[in-house]
């Protein structure tokens, strides 16, 4: 039985009307979730994602133009009319592409669906950057494995080109057979990252305590497909199989809502960014994904901050 298997039979699920995990199998298969299986279960994920989304203003355009492919020559690929495109990764390169327009604040969905088979050593990053040493970033990496190994979703938040943020955790689905949302929601209040509409990570503003927050540089879209096989699989024990090339990741449906390259945006939109909380349903959920998912936490590392753990941990 492979790792992902055994995680998929030991995880709980959770059901809307009771706060209490019963066991269940999370997987109909590898790429449906067991959420589902009740009608009040489907109610409650629908609810959530409607709260989520009540942030207007969406657009959702073309691969061809809100993007350019930046690196890896013909690597970096768009197609079906612009609705589709595809990063590889081979022994001479990587791939990458980036948003042609800067956003402040608002919310990113992307459609992602990761490197197959044996991925060991490569890493999908999908993030938020501005530029410069004293740069802001939101990151999404997904750490190849071994086939059969589950992916780790790796996240990461930089301040005024500090991060040492780290949260990782195991998906509850095989994220190779079919394309998963991954979004995160950024207002001058929180960072919340989500899969398939469903919280994983919330950062807070703790700007009172001492702490940066991104809130002063607007951003771009960044992905890429690359090799770090030098850390990304156990540490780098594992190395990438070339053989195993090219190694190709997929992106469709990308979505902006609310964001804006205007800091005044903000004063703009009103009570709306003040309503988009997590409901006690969100946050039953974000519990429960980093009580059975979530594998690493910076904010439990007393090995790491022998001094103290950091400001933003303590609150």
């Amino acid at each position: 039985m492979t790792k992902l298997s055994k995680l998929a039979k030991l995880a709980p699920a959770f059901g809307p009307s009771n706060p209490k995990p019963r066991f269940l199998s999370l997987f109909l298969s590898m790429s449906k979730m067991a959420y589902t299986s009740t009608h009040n279960g489907f109610y409650g994920l629908m609810l959530f994602g409607i709260v989520l989304s009540t942030m207007v203003g969406s657009s959702v355009g073309s691969f061809y133009q809100d993007f350019d492919l930046t690196w890896g020559d013909n690597r970096a690929k768009i197609f079906n009319g612009g609705q589709l495109l595809s990063l590889s990764l081979d022994k001479v390169s990587g791939s990458g592409f980036q948003s042609k327009k800067e956003y402040l604040f608002g919310r990113i969905d992307m459609q992602l669906k990761l490197v197959a088979g044996n991925s060991a050593g490569t890493v999908t990053a999908y993030y938020l950057s501005s530029q410069g040493p004293t740069h802001d970033e939101i990151d999404f990496e997904f750490l190849g494995n071994l086939s059969g190994d589950p992916y780790i979703l790796h996240t990461n938040i930089f301040t005024q080109g500090k991060g040492n943020r780290e949260q990782q955790f195991y998906l509850w689905f095989d994220p190779t057979r079919n394309f998963h949302t991954y979004s995160i929601i950024w207002k001058p209040q929180h960072i919340i990252f989500l899969v398939d509409n469903i919280p994983i990570r919330v950062f807070k503003n703790a700007e009172s305590l001492g702490v940066p927050f991104p809130k002063n540089q607007p951003m771009r879209i960044y992905s890429s497909l690359w090799s770090a096989d030098d850390w990304a699989t156990r540490g780098g024990l594992v190395k990438t199989d070339w053989s195993k090339a090219p190694f190709t990741a997929y992106y469709r449906n990308f979505k902006a809502t609310q964001l804006s390259s205007s800091k005044s945006s903000i004063t703009n939109s009103g009570a709306e960014w003040e309503a988009n909380e997590l409901d006690a349903y969100g946050r039953r959920r974000l519990r429960w994904v980093q009580k059975y998912f979530m594998i690493y936490n910076y904010c439990n590392d007393l090995k790491r901050f022998p001094q103290g753990l950091p400001a933003e941990c303590r609150r």
